[in-house]
């Protein structure tokens, strides 16, 4: 059974920076699409990185050049490392294993397995 767990959610300072992680058992990353997905309140489910199994990473535009997406072959995990972090980036943050092991969209629809979740808050 393929299983997610985030870690590493927290609250900073806007300007600040956070390294979320997301452990993948049952399965080994590397032949896997995995992306990290934010959900605020009252507001719907977005994608915001993604990196599948040739290492060919995507972003959505409010967080590129700020948020780099990585994968830790040996830990089997898959980090997301969140600089200039803003106040727009307070949310839910969710890691999920694509169907396919190329990761063609955001769409929440291709995507199956999900972790439970950790939160990161971004405020004064």
């Amino acid at each position: 059974e393929v299983q997610l767990a985030e870690s590493g959610g927290g609250s900073v300072q806007p300007g600040g920076s956070l390294r979320l992680s997301c452990t993948v058992s049952g399965s080994t990353i590397s032949n896997e699409c995995i992306a990290w997905f934010r959900q605020a309140p009252g507001k719907e489910r977005e994608g915001v990185a993604s990196i599948d199994r040739n290492r060919i990473s995507q972003y959505t535009d409010s967080v590129r050049g700020r948020f780099t997406i990585s994968q830790d072959n040996t830990e089997n995990k898959v980090h997301l490392q969140m600089n200039a972090l803003k106040s727009e980036d307070t949310a839910m943050y969710y890691c999920a294993r694509g169907k396919w092991s190329r990761c063609y969209t955001f769409a929440s629809d291709d995507y199956d397995i999900w972790g439970q979740g950790t939160q990161v808050t971004a405020s004064l």
